[in-house]
This record gives structure tokens, sequence and C-alpha cells, in this order.
């Protein structure tokens, strides 16, 4: 049942995810979530848990990506462009 869970959660995480990127509803997870809980409280913790670790691993690669810009556009710069 566990696997079941997991992977229900995650689809739907997934799908809840891609409906916030389009319509821009940042906590349209929450209403979902709140469906889930009347149903069933393992799934609602299992797609809880799914949407936190998906939300803050796109922090994190924006954290990332921007290090990266911010190290390109400094190797971008020639010593003939300091002076």
């Amino acid at each position: 049942m566990a696997g079941t869970i997991e992977t229900l959660a995650a689809k739907l995480a997934e799908d809840t995810l891609d409906i916030m990127d389009k319509s821009g509803e940042e906590r349209f997870f929450v209403e979902v979530g709140t469906v889930l809980g009347a149903a069933s409280q393992s799934l609602e913790e299992a797609y809880l848990t799914e949407i936190r670790v998906r939300l803050a691993e796109r922090k994190a690669r924006a954290v990332l990506n921007a290090k990266l810009a911010q190290l390109a556009a400094k190797s971008d710069k020639s010593p003939s462009d300091a002076g």
C-alpha cells in the first residue's frame, strides 16, 4: 500500500505543480491537500511531502543557477575590460 500512496502522491504533486506554474496560483496545492485530507490522511501527508520536496528543490536550483550565472559573468570579463 505504501508504494501505491507514494506513486499517487508523486503524480498528484507533479500535476498540481504544473497547474500552479500555468495558473500562477502559488497556494493551489493547499486546496488539493484539503480535498485529500478529507478522504485519506495518509495520501494527504505523502502529497504534501512531495510538494514540499519539489518546491524546495526548485528554490535550491534557482540559487545554484544564479551562482552559475554569476560565475559565468565573471569569467566573461577579460583583463582588457578592467582597465
